[in-house]
């Protein structure tokens, strides 16, 4: 009787390390990438709202700013907004999500047979991907974003209290109208898509040269371990965000104080024209 084989991990081919779109399970694809980033922005969303009050109150230091919420609203002071955040960004991140693997699944078909090189044409693909991307999500994130970060800054002086994100529309339609919701829109898609298109293609082609670089290709019989892809995915990733922080953090400030601290003013205005009908 022959001895029974020990069992190994199972290898993927190279072709399975980057999946397609007409490949996808898009339900588990989309229920996945949910879960995902909501535990993600969890993990974040302390720094985050850390980062958006440093934004707004120039000079001021994050551990600081970090104890002062502590003590004046406790833990749920530093997940302000976070379930206005993690609930309406669900939309956001499906639509995202569909609009990036489309896009890249039909550059990668139309350029196939091109003599580009395959490093330069899957770059290509996904960051033409990522702006697009980019650029139809921003209809929808922007306004969610005004939102979270008029939760994140209340209690800072010259903001204005709100009951809650309705109360926050409402208060932002009062006085500056439905584009008051767009506040800052123009420069998150100038600059975001770009860095968008630079994070996704960066990634794409760094993932493709480190396979190479290691020896693995499409007609080869070598396959990877699901550790080495993993690996290989996480370079990638720090690769592609080293080269998109150098574009994204200087605008995220100028981004976050045009939507923040400008509309301290109008709120202001608001209630002192308010004020006046009343008396």
């Amino acid at each position: 009787m022959e001895a029974a084989e020990p069992a190994t991990a199972p290898q993927l081919a190279l072709a399975d390390t980057d999946i397609n779109w007409d490949r996808l399970d898009k339900t588990k694809f989309h229920m996945i990438g949910a879960i995902l980033f909501t535990v993600q922005s969890a993990l974040l969303h302390p720094t985050a709202v850390v980062k958006t009050r440093m934004q707004v109150a120039a000079g001021s230091r994050g551990m600081s700013v970090f104890s002062h919420i502590l003590r004046s609203d406790g833990i749920p002071g530093i997940f302000r907004g976070f379930g206005t955040s993690a609930v309406g960004s669900v939309p956001g991140r499906i639509l995202a999500l569909t609009s990036l693997e489309v896009s890249k699944d039909i550059i990668l078909k139309h350029t196939q047979g091109t003599h580009i090189p395959e490093a330069s044409r899957v770059g290509l693909a996904n960051g033409v991907a990522g702006m697009v991307s980019n650029l139809v999500s921003c209809v929808y994130f922007v306004p969610l974003d005004v939102i979270c970060q008029r939760l994140m800054v209340q209690g800072l002086p010259g903001t204005t209290f709100c009951r809650g994100p309705l109360d926050v529309v409402r208060k932002v339609v009062e006085a500056e109208g439905f584009r008051g919701l767009y506040r800052g829109f123009g420069l998150t898609a100038l600059t975001q898509s770009p860095a968008s298109a630079l994070w996704w293609g960066s990634y794409a082609a760094a993932q493709h040269l480190i396979w190479r670089s290691l020896g693995y290709k499409d007609d080869t019989g070598n396959k990877p371990s699901h550790m080495e892809m993993v690996t290989v995915q996480a370079t990638a990733g720090m690769v592609a965000g080293a080269c998109s922080s150098v574009i994204t953090t200087p605008i995220d400030t100028v981004k976050t104080r045009l939507q923040v601290c400008e509309m301290k003013l109008l709120f202001l205005g608001f209630s002192v024209v308010k004020e006046g009908r009343d008396f």
